[in-house]
């Protein structure tokens, strides 16, 4: 714990955000670490609570809270960090990017501000990086065998950083040009700046993580190839196929999935493209379909290439608003309305819409004919369906229209199916609970087996499959 007393001396207290005006200029971070006294104040906050839900529940990495908490309070640095290396190898990753699903079940959140427990872990690993704690942890053993790690994304960093420790042999293949999956082209800079990958990188080339990128696995090298190369194959490719929207339209210019739209933009951001390559938003109407977070990044993006005017649309309806500084129980806690710094930079947001037909003029986007709808639940099934609300017609004209609505599966690839693994019923690479395909020695972990989750979830899987990959290659 920190301070016996410290959850009633002092509230919890964030970052001060750089002004809008600001931050619109630019991709930089828009909240820098917490350090200083206060950091220490947000360690004393945490409670001797008895169970640590935040590490128990709340973490799907099982982070020893209360323990780093305690010490950063104490002002023990050096040891929160050596707590907090144990089990996340992308801390600098979560403190930046997390839901923080660990603050959602802190105990002193039943009735005032929970602590702030993503600040205190970025302000653990950024001193621990300017310190020159954060060294290459080589292993002291080679055991000669083999692994190729398919995708570079959060379970395949923690996968391959945990096999090479090991003492494995591990080569990461990327189909892309530079490590980091959507870390990388995905998330825009502006929430996660992509040094902070490249220093992370830099350590696991030092332990001897072998990178390969722009191999397009099942293309470039063959299934076969892999399977006689390599003593075991981990698949981490993460969730790539994106929810279409079938309607009349859909394939007029200026209608993109918004992945595409954000792997350009970082592209720029990171000079590996020209401006002119740009899917661009400056000077236009923008229409982004699709609520969540990646719906907030095409938002935010828009604003920062020059955007006239930004709308996101949510085919669900409005959530609940939630005033209070604590978090409401279960289950309304996932049910209530979010606003990120992306929509505090201009967004008009509006809900329980769908998307009837895109029209355009010479082969252009101009109009987008959406409705109203409205959900009931029946009673029988329990299942919500949702009906057009007669009379509720309404046409938006834009410039461009980026779908944003979640990701189904894994991308359905050659070397899926030349490898000949099994598909779960949701269209996921099935395992058998232990990160085990259906192929022997071919394992899958992250969004590639969960589907679309939280970066957190997929490090936690990484780990895991790792360790389950390791205890195969030992037996």
């Amino acid at each position: 714990m920190g301070k016996s007393d410290g959850f009633l001396e002092y509230k919890r207290g964030l970052s001060p955000k750089r002004p809008v005006k600001e931050r619109l200029k630019d991709y930089k971070e828009i909240a820098p670490p917490l350090f200083g006294d206060e950091i220490l104040k947000q360690g004393a906050r945490c409670m001797d609570c008895g169970i640590p839900f935040c590490h128990a529940l709340g973490c799907p990495v099982s982070n020893l809270i209360p323990e780093w908490n305690d010490a950063v309070y104490r002002g023990q640095w050096h040891e929160a960090y050596e707590r907090l290396s144990l089990t996340n190898n992308l801390p600098e990753v979560t403190g930046r990017v997390c839901p923080a699903p660990c603050e959602t079940a802190c105990t002193l959140a039943i009735n005032q501000a929970p602590v702030t427990i993503e600040q205190i872990e970025l302000a653990i690993i950024e001193k621990a990086f300017a310190e020159g704690w954060v060294k290459p942890q080589p292993p002291a053993k080679e055991t000669g065998k083999k692994i190729a790690v398919v995708g570079s994304g959060p379970a395949g960093l923690a996968s391959a950083q945990q096999l090479r420790r090991a003492g494995h042999t591990v080569t990461l293949f990327e189909k892309s040009s530079r490590i980091g999956g959507l870390l990388r082209f995905g998330i825009p800079d502006f929430k996660l700046e992509k040094w902070v990958l490249d220093r992370r990188i830099e350590q696991m080339k030092a332990e001897g993580v072998r990178f390969e990128v722009n191999v397009d696995v099942g293309v470039s090298i063959s299934a076969e190839e892999l399977k006689k190369n390599y003593d075991g194959i981990l698949l981490t490719m993460g969730a790539g196929a994106p929810r279409d929207l079938k309607v009349p339209g859909r394939e007029l210019s200026g209608v993109h999935f918004a992945m595409d739209f954000l792997t350009l933009s970082n592209k720029a951001v990171s000079g590996e493209i020209k401006p002119e390559q740009l899917i661009s938003a400056k000077g236009k109407t923008v229409l982004v379909i699709g609520g969540g977070d990646t719906g907030s990044d095409c938002v935010g993006t828009s604003n920062r290439q020059g955007a006239k005017k930004v709308y996101q649309f949510e085919i669900l309806p409005k959530p609940q608003e939630w005033k209070e500084p604590w978090n409401p129980s279960w289950p309304n806690w996932p049910l209530i309305l979010r606003t990120s710094t992306s929509h505090e930079e201009g967004c008009e947001r509006d809900w329980a819409i769908t998307t009837k037909e895109i029209k355009g003029k010479d082969g252009k986007v101009r109009e987008v004919h959406c409705a109203r709808v409205e959900w009931a639940r029946d009673k029988a099934s329990g299942q919500y369906s949702m009906k057009e609300i007669p009379g509720s017609e309404f046409f938006l004209q834009v410039d461009l229209v980026l779908l944003a609505m979640g990701f189904v599966h894994v991308e359905h690839s050659k070397l899926l199916t030349d490898l000949g693994v099994q598909f779960d019923p949701r269209g996921n690479i099935k395992t058998d609970g232990n990160y085990m395909s259906s192929v022997p020695g071919v394992f899958a972990a992250g969004d590639t087996v969960r589907g679309a989750s939280l970066v957190v979830w997929a490090i936690n899987q990484g780990r895991q499959a790792a360790q389950a990959v390791d205890t195969y290659l030992k037996a």
